[in-house]
């Protein structure tokens, strides 16, 4: 009741207002009103008017929608406004932080760009308190630096231990990179893994000290503390050895877990892993080459026509005998010595296994890879055969295969929903929301409903996808679905013929939803609508709606309002060509009304002729009557007589009418007056659904 009066008052000010600056004389000549600031005045008028009769309409009826285009939450307290002292001290420190982002340019080749503060790449570089490694992409990066210094000490610490590649003049340069990769060590041990979070009992704990804890109980923490361990003193008595350095290899749990989250964040993981597992056979091969020049160094290079004969590129050299004898192609020389058969054999047992284990993993990754390729080629071979075994038209064939190749290039897979329900229903939600969210909002139908309702909807949307010249609905049929356009357009077609292209709707725009809330018919499609090219989009039928608005009463009734009130827009029958005046003395009269629906249907034709053909029938039915009566008087008659006199002779029959005889010719209508009249009514029938019966009567006029 306060807001009425108050809107009220307002109006009886407007009103006051207005007729003032009625009444008011116009200004004198010397001064110009300002037409601009009257306009805007006006315009500022016109809205508080519509908005006060926003709310007087939502105060009579509260189930409408309001203008935000959601249900606002429950009223809280508000905090009291801050002091005006305390605003302008904000308003100058956001000046003052403003003013440092401006002043940054720099002028280079005649040119001056903006140039951001260092301070924002030192916040950016900042490590932070607590690291997730399943979110967080600067973990990764530097788990792809330790992964780099550990595959430098895991390739290079055997090949320089074996060859003579790491000599007095180049040991510096060795010794450097060793230095740089055990500096990436021990900043992992000490500063990044201390950071990491972990789960306990199902809670991510971020806490420095918990997470420092955690990290030092963990075998994970042993083996990098042997991996840093400085065995590289020993080179002052014994020389440089590159097999000091071996425990540097022990930090192989960094590697995995490297490759653990590189997968869980590249779009095509397979091709890494493929990339990772062809890695594991050229490691390996690297590591046979160099057990095999030490073999050969063991046994005297050249010694014998096993060994390698210290020719050529030694390591190339070994690595083609590893290659030969891991993937045993044959054609080696032959072993001559125990040492040389028993390495031998060890070597072929050992190309064996691993070479066929990794044969297996690389089949497994290009499987999983390829599963949903085979997935939809075995579909559509089925379909196919399917197809031929029924001697289905090579039209419809053709159409099918093509709805398969554009729906896996579209979309990556055939169906969404099953992808998606493989997972619990608040990611689904999610999902939904990211996906479809912003269309299904764009409809005015759900606007101002619950949003919840609106959630719930979004895990109900069906995709399809139409193939160009697909009918998507036909006129006059029952139209039980709403369609939302994702991809593509569609056409809505009208005119005589139904071929001309009445609007063309594209991406995002909504049809059919009317067909959602329509209640004792009217839900009959008025036009047909094609899919023009290629047009992907959603569903929502009539009976997953009314599962959802059980509940979600108050939505229910905003919706049943919203669709009167389109039934009623959409309803109105085109305007038509307007009507030409006649020119002249013809116009002073006026047109001729059309016969009504009514009488057309009684009279059976058009002018003369239909009236004709109902008298002619009223007629007809008239002289039945007469000879129905003029029968019947002789036999009440015969019965009157009877009982009287049994004995007298009976009547003497009709004369019959001679079959010879021509008949006589139809009646002339003739002009007079009559004592009957005509009475024509409606009245429904008995059988349910087929309307009403016209009625045609004659009776006679009583007499006055």
């Amino acid at each position: 009741m306060p807001v009425t009066i108050m809107l009220n008052a307002f109006e009886e000010k407007l009103h006051r207002v207005n007729a003032k600056r009625l009444m008011e004389k116009p200004a004198p000549s010397g001064l110009q009103r300002n037409e601009y600031a009257d306009a805007q005045l006006q315009e500022i008028v016109k809205k508080l008017r519509e908005r006060a009769t926003v709310y007087k309409e939502k105060l009579k009826d509260p189930v409408l929608s309001s203008p935000e285009g959601s249900p606002t939450a429950s009223p809280s307290k508000k905090k009291p406004p801050p002091p005006p002292k305390e605003e302008k001290k904000e308003e100058k420190k956001e000046d003052a932080e403003a003013k440092p982002e401006e002043d940054h340019y720099c002028d280079m080749l005649c040119c001056k760009f903006k140039k951001p503060p260092l301070k924002k790449y030192m916040q950016y570089l900042k490590l932070p308190d607590s690291i997730d490694s399943y979110t967080d992409r600067r973990y990764v990066a530097w788990l792809m630096l330790v992964t780099i210094a550990y595959n430098w000490n895991c390739w290079f610490i055997p090949l320089r231990f074996v060859f003579p590649y790491q000599t007095p003049s180049n040991t510096v340069y060795w010794v450097t990179i060793d230095i740089i990769c055990d500096i990436c060590y021990l900043c992992d041990l000490l500063v990044f893994q201390p950071r990491v979070q972990f789960l306990k009992g199902g809670d991510i704990i971020s806490d420095r000290v918990e997470m420092k804890k955690f990290y030092h109980s963990s075998m994970k923490f042993r083996l990098d503390v042997i991996s840093v361990l400085p065995f590289e003193v020993l080179y002052f008595f014994f020389g440089f050895n590159p097999a000091f350095r071996a425990n540097r290899m022990l930090k192989h749990n960094t590697f995995f877990e490297f490759n653990d989250r590189l997968e869980a964040i590249l779009d095509k993981a397979y091709i890494y892993r493929v990339i990772r597992t062809t890695g594991y056979l050229l490691f390996i091969l690297h590591i046979n080459a160099c057990v095999y020049y030490w073999a050969s160094d063991y046994e005297g290079l050249g010694s014998t026509r096993w060994v390698y004969d210290g020719k050529g590129n030694m390591y190339l050299r070994c690595y083609y005998w590893a290659v030969r004898t891991l993937i045993t192609i044959g054609g080696l020389p032959e072993p001559q010595t125990l040492f040389e058969i028993v390495f031998q054999l060890l070597n072929f047992f050992l190309g064996v296994f691993v070479f066929s284990s990794l044969i297996g993993q690389m089949r497994d990754v290009i499987g999983a890879a390829t599963a949903g390729q085979n997935y939809y080629r075995s579909c559509m071979d089925n379909t196919v055969s399917y197809m031929n075994t029924y001697s289905i038209p090579k039209v419809v064939q053709n159409r099918v295969r093509t709805w398969y190749e554009y729906t896996w290039d579209s979309q990556g897979m055939l169906d969404e929903s099953e992808l998606l329900e493989q997972m619990p229903t608040k990611m689904q939600l999610a999902i939904a929301i990211d996906v479809n969210f912003a269309i299904v909002n764009k409809v005015d139908l759900f606007k101002g409903c619950d949003t919840q309702m609106i959630y719930d909807m979004l895990l109900r949307l069906k995709s399809i996808v139409y193939l160009p010249g697909d009918f998507v609905c036909k006129k006059g049929e029952i139209g039980r679905e709403m369609y939302i356009i994702k991809q593509g357009e569609v056409q809505v077609l009208g005119g005589p013929d139904g071929t001309k292209v009445l609007v063309t709707l594209r991406a995002g725009a909504v049809f059919g939803e009317i067909s959602l809330l329509a209640a004792g018919g009217g839900n009959r499609r008025t036009a047909n609508v094609v899919a023009h090219g290629f047009a992907n989009l959603f569903i929502l039928d009539k009976k997953t709606l009314n599962e959802i608005l059980v509940h979600y009463p108050d939505s229910e009734k905003l919706l049943m309002k919203k669709a009167k009130v389109l039934l009623k827009e959409k309803g109105k029958p085109a305007p038509g060509p307007p009507v030409q005046q006649p020119r002249g003395l013809a116009g002073l009269f006026t047109q001729k009304q059309e016969t009504p629906k009514l009488f057309k249907a009684m009279l059976g034709g058009k002018g003369r002729d239909g009236l004709t053909r109902l008298l002619q029938l009223k007629r007809e039915q008239d002289t039945q009557e007469t000879q129905a009566e003029a029968e019947k008087k002789p036999k009440e008659e015969k019965k009157s007589v009877e009982p009287a006199a049994t004995s007298a002779p009976p009547p003497a029959q009709k004369e019959e009418p001679n079959a010879d005889a021509k008949p006589k010719p139809p009646a002339v209508m003739q002009r007079g007056t009559s004592k009957e009249s005509l009475i024509i009514s409606m009245s429904p029938s008995p059988r349910a659904g087929e309307g009403e019966i016209l009625k045609v009567e004659v009776k006679e006029k009583k007499n006055t």
